[in-house]
């Protein structure tokens, strides 16, 4: 499992302390630490 160049990714929810959060990756819930999330390069989709 994990992301590639080019996956779409949405921003599901944060934790109530805000780490981890929850990703949509293809269908897929995916929970990260803030941490390890702050590694994925991200462009604004319009």
């Amino acid at each position: 499992m994990g992301i590639i160049k080019g996956s779409e990714i949405y921003i599901e929810k944060y934790a109530p302390l805000k780490d981890p959060l929850e990703l949509i990756v293809k269908g897929y819930h995916l929970s990260l630490r803030v941490e390890e999330a702050a590694q994925i390069t991200v462009d604004d989709v319009k």
